[in-house]
Order: structure tokens, then C-alpha cells, then sequence
């Protein structure tokens, strides 16, 4: 018999997903903006776990696809999506599916939350990237990787780092306060 899902997981799920969309209107303007969006993803990992936290992230981006105003800049729509910048808002999706099947094979210990976001990231990054060369290229020309990496990845590691540290203590804080 397959589990479903209690309404207060419902309403954990919808109250995450607009976290989700409140960080990513915390935005200092880029190539590709810089915005909390990264630590909501994973402070609902980190909240919810990898199910109901992958779910709450798919439920993001579908709010997003349909024209609700969720992402950067207050932007929604498929072009936000097919956009230079898409293909790191679709990997938010590979990132709960990794956080996801971490927990599921090894538990929810710091170190395998930990592995399972920096694998993430490493995802959202190689996806994201190869998404905005390609989508770059048919609008403006073609790039080089290098260049890709320096206006995608390098500036963001330090800060991405950072977010997910404070979403690990923020989401551990707030699971004891609330017995999530």
C-alpha cells in the first residue's frame, strides 16, 4: 500500500515552495543574478527531507512555468525556463533527486546531507552551465567554457558554500523548534 501524504505535509511542501520563491527575489542583479535561491533549495532539503523537499522544489518551478512571478527579478513563464539562466532553475530538481536518494541509501547524517548538496551543487553547475553555453550561442554566439565557468560558477561557489552551510544550521534549528 503506497503512502500518501498527511495535509500538514501538503501545506510543508506549499509553505517551502514559496520560500523557494521569496529567496529568489533576494537578487543583486548578473549574467546570472546572484539570489538566495540556492539556500532555499537546500534549507527545504533540509526541512522536508528528500521527497517532500524534491517535491516542493518541483512545485516551485511548475508555479514558475505557469507565469507566477517566483523566480529572480520576479520573472515566471516557460521563457524564464528556456532562458540562459533555466537550465540552473531545472537542476534544482537533480539536486532534490540526489538529496533524495542520499537519504534514502545512507541515512540522514550531517556528512551524507552534506555530500549529497555539495553533489548537488556540482550538478546544478555542470547542468546549468551547459544549458546557458548552449542557449547563449543561438542568442549572442558561441562561448568558451572558461568563460561560461567565470560568469556562472567561479563567483558563486564561496557564496553557494556559505548559503548551504547556513541552510544546514537553519534547517536543523528550525526541524528541532517545529518537530519536523
Amino acid at each position: 500500500m503506497k503512502k500518501q501524504f498527511r495535509v500538514v505535509d501538503l501545506a510543508y511542501m506549499a509553505i517551502c515552495a514559496a520560500l523557494i520563491a521569496i529567496c529568489a527575489w533576494i537578487t543583486i542583479p548578473a549574467a546570472v543574478p546572484f539570489t538566495l535561491q540556492i539556500f532555499g533549495v537546500f534549507c527545504v532539503l533540509g526541512l522536508l527531507g528528500g521527497k517532500r523537499g524534491t517535491i516542493a522544489i518541483l512545485v516551485y518551478l511548475l508555479l514558475g512555468a505557469v507565469g507566477l512571478p517566483v523566480f529572480s527579478g520576479f520573472n515566471g513563464g516557460i521563457g524564464a525556463l528556456l532562458g540562459t539562466t533555466g537550465g540552473y532553475l531545472i537542476s534544482y530538481i537533480f539536486v532534490g533527486v540526489i538529496y533524495w536518494a542520499a537519504e534514502k541509501l545512507l541515512g540522514t547524517k550531517l556528512a551524507v546531507r552534506i555530500t549529497a548538496m555539495v553533489l548537488g551543487l556540482l550538478v546544478c553547475y555542470a547542468f546549468g552551465t551547459a544549458w546557458f553555453m548552449t542557449v547563449y550561442a543561438r542568442k549572442s554566439g558561441a562561448i568558451t567554457l572558461g568563460t561560461a565557468l567565470g560568469w556562472c560558477v567561479f563567483p558563486f561557489i564561496l557564496p553557494d558554500l556559505v548559503k548551504m552551510g547556513l541552510a544546514i544550521l537553519v534547517s536543523d534549528r528550525v526541524r528541532k523548534v517545529l518537530h519536523w
